[in-house]
């Protein structure tokens, strides 16, 4: 499940839907913010020494748990380096009024650290080499997690707060500290976009999913509307748009678009067209091998067929995430099994233009009982988490900058901004200024580089907090996301199942992974069913080590599966 929700987690990049990606009714409290005159009586400035354990009795004594202890210290300025394992992350902190607004609050700075290429090979390079920036923020999912904290690289963010700022603990969500909790006791990160099982049964009704089966609107209605949930209307569909609309602007339609490909192979292909398909994932509390599900593979043949007709672009093989980007904007896409946050930039810019050329989200590929999708929707693992490092320059500031940025009143400057400039209160409720909500749905690159607010820095955002002051969503965002509701459950438990990378079951699932990336693009490229099987079956019957892996898998699972449980009681 890991290496499926890896890809989810890492290509929700475009922050002008993670308020529609999970949008719900409106919760929470928006009370002010408390101000307060009292200073804590510790000035203790954190020395940048290796030590994690240990903790300064005048530091626990005297600091407030009830009071930010970023207050006392923000009078002080300091730059933070962050490192930030996407590298299209691409925004500066600062010359927006949010970021400005923030360091003139906290007195605190960030220095963006972003890998220029492979994301993995710059974090294992910072990791080989003992030094790394004060904060680090990557997908939970991510091997380097886990290499950080038994390589001792990372602090406990208890331990700081127990020593530095127990305000932490007041604003910390005890469900994601007890999910993030290790087996020394110790919470070493904690995330964003996080949902426990409490907030499913606050808000479940309601939330999103960022998976849809979308299609071009004007093109769609133009060939009838037609039902593609099963593998005849799905591959006829696709017939009719490039009979119908063989270029787009002068350039090929292209029928169907997916994510793109890898060594480990095709998101759509995996785990997403398996949530189309509703294929479980347990039953009877054993794990199931989704891969092998018959109608799974049924659909996979469907796939193959569309390529036999003509209807897979050579594009989809070799595109990466710009090309596809360039496409969408283009419109030159009919359909796709695709993220919906991947492209609304692009969706809107095609909204803007035209209404009817932007991508709407319909129907697509359904099991043989038409049983309604089971999408992945918000867990409580969240997207990304956020690890300060054993060589961070000041322990006291970091966790107090930590501690204001999961608060409320630091989610509300980050999402909402600074009040009079792109917020107001406006008939009882704060909210943001018209105008900048105009730029927020019109031009979200330039919303960003003007207000910086709306989580254009997501690091620590928390979705659920963030209902008391989302705006509605509007169009074309507002139909994909609404198609969603409904469908859109909890997959906690399968998070975080596969064995460490350096483990004989790491090794082996490393090693099917990447067997299964091969043999996927040759099993849409087979000229036949029966060469399909072929290559099928000699793919299932080379995997290493399939019931040790399995074994580790489902023992993970079943520790989830009780640590859910402890913390919904």
């Amino acid at each position: 499940m890991s290496k499926t929700r890896r890809l989810w987690t890492s290509m929700m990049a475009l922050t002008v839907v993670f308020t529609m990606v999970f949008s719900l009714s409106a919760c929470g409290s928006s009370d002010d913010e408390k101000t307060t005159e009292e200073k804590t009586t510790n000035t203790e400035t954190a020395t940048t020494d290796n030590t994690d354990k240990g903790t300064d009795p005048a530091a626990t004594t005297t600091a407030n748990p009830d009071e930010p202890g970023w207050k006392a210290d923000a009078k002080d300025p300091i730059t933070f380096d962050w490192y930030i394992n996407f590298s299209w992350f691409n925004k500066k902190w600062g010359g927006d009024a949010t970021a400005e607004y923030i360091t003139k609050k906290t007195g605190v700075d960030i220095n963006f650290i972003v890998p220029a290429g492979n994301e993995n090979e710059k974090l294992n390079t910072m990791i080989a080499s003992g030094k790394l920036p004060d904060f680090l923020t990557l997908g939970w999912y991510e091997e380097g997690v886990r290499k950080m904290i038994e390589g001792d690289l990372v602090l406990p963010l208890n331990k700081l707060a127990e020593e530095y700022d127990p305000y932490f603990i007041k604003v910390a969500d005890p469900a994601k500290l007890g999910w993030y909790t290790q087996a020394d006791g110790n919470v070493y990160g904690y995330p964003n976009a996080s949902s426990s099982p409490a907030d499913y049964e606050k808000y479940g009704s309601n939330f999103t999913s960022n998976q849809t089966f979308v299609v071009r609107k004007d093109m769609y209605e133009a060939i009838g509307s037609p039902d593609m949930s099963t593998p005849e209307g799905f591959l006829n569909a696709l017939k009719l748009a490039k009979e119908k609309f063989p270029e787009v602007n002068g350039q090929p339609l292209i029928p169907l678009g997916l994510h793109e490909f890898t060594e480990n192979g095709n998101y759509s292909l995996e785990g997403y067209l398996q949530n189309f398909l509703a294929i479980p994932q347990q039953k009877d509390g054993k794990l199931y091998d989704r891969r092998l599900d018959p109608e799974y593979i049924s659909w996979l043949k469907t796939f193959r067929q569309a390529n036999q007709d003509g209807l897979l672009s050579k594009d989809i093989f070799i595109d990466k995430r710009p090309q596809m980007e360039e496409k969408i904007a283009q419109g030159r896409y009919f359909a796709m099994l695709y993220q919906r946050s991947d492209f609304a930039t692009q969706n809107i810019s095609l909204y803007q233009k035209d209404p009817n050329t932007a991508y709407i989200a319909v129907n697509g590929p359904a099991n043989s009982s038409k049983a309604a999708p089971t999408l992945s929707g918000p867990g409580i693992s969240g997207w990304t988490v956020t690890l300060i490092s054993k060589d961070v320059k000041d322990k006291k500031r970091a966790i107090e900058f930590l501690s204001y940025l999961i608060s409320e009143e630091g989610n509300k400057d980050m999402f909402l901004g600074e009040k009079g400039v792109t917020y107001d209160t406006i008939d009882g409720k704060d909210q943001f200024k018209p105008e900048v909500i105009d730029l927020l749905n019109k031009d979200r690159a330039a919303f960003d580089q003007k207000y910086g607010a709306s989580y254009t820095y997501w690091m620590l955002m928390d979705t659920n907090m963030n209902l008391a002051w989302a705006p509605p969503s509007v169009d074309p965002a507002k139909q994909m996301e609404d198609w969603t509701k409904g469908k859109s459950i909890s997959m906690s438990e399968f998070d975080n199942l596969d064995a460490p990378a350096n483990s004989p079951e790491g090794i082996a699932g490393t090693k099917n992974a990447r067997a299964w990336g091969k043999a996927l693009p040759k099993l849409l490229l087979a000229k036949s069913d029966a060469e399909f099987d072929e290559i099928w079956n000699k793919y299932i019957g080379e995997r290493s080590d399939q019931d040790k892996i399995d074994a580790y898998r489902q023992t993970k699972y079943e520790e989830n599966v009780a640590k859910l449980e402890a913390l919904n009681k």
